[in-house]
Order: C-alpha cells, then structure tokens, then sequence
C-alpha cells in the first residue's frame, strides 16, 4: 500500500483521481495547514448498518430519554 500526501488545494483540484486511488486501497492523506491531516478512507454500504444489538441500545436511549426529558422539544433542555 502506498501512502500519497497532498495539500488540500491538491486534493480540491484533483478530486476524482484521489478518490480512485483510496477505493483501489492507496492511503491519501490530506494536510490541512502544518498541524492538521485527514485520511481519505472509502466506506462500504455494510460499514452504515446499524446491527440488532445497536438497534436496541438506541431504542432504550431514546425511552430513558422520553422518561427523563417527556417528549417535548421544550423539556429537552435539562437545567
């Protein structure tokens, strides 16, 4: 695997051809100023499924949520 870093101003300008070189498996990173750097990482359809046990997790949240807060918009701000 080959690392490839670039500019942002690069990775703006030339936009199409990164994206080719990370879905083939190459490592873009993407420097922003001295101190910032990102990575160009493709994301399949089965990285966005949220699994069962998530699915629950979220469900109860969401219901201790109702309990603590209710239901209105209003009441979602705890003081």
């Amino acid at each position: 695997m080959k690392v490839i870093e670039i500019t942002s101003r690069e990775f703006r300008e030339k936009q199409r051809a990164y994206f080719e070189l990370a879905d083939k498996g190459e490592k873009v990173i993407i420097k922003r100023g001295k101190k910032q750097a990102y990575i160009l990482t493709p994301i399949h359809s089965n990285d966005l499924q949220i699994s069962p046990e998530m699915e629950k997790k979220i469900q109860m949240a969401v219901q201790e949520a109702k309990v603590e807060y209710g239901t209105k918009k209003s009441k979602l701000k705890k003081n």
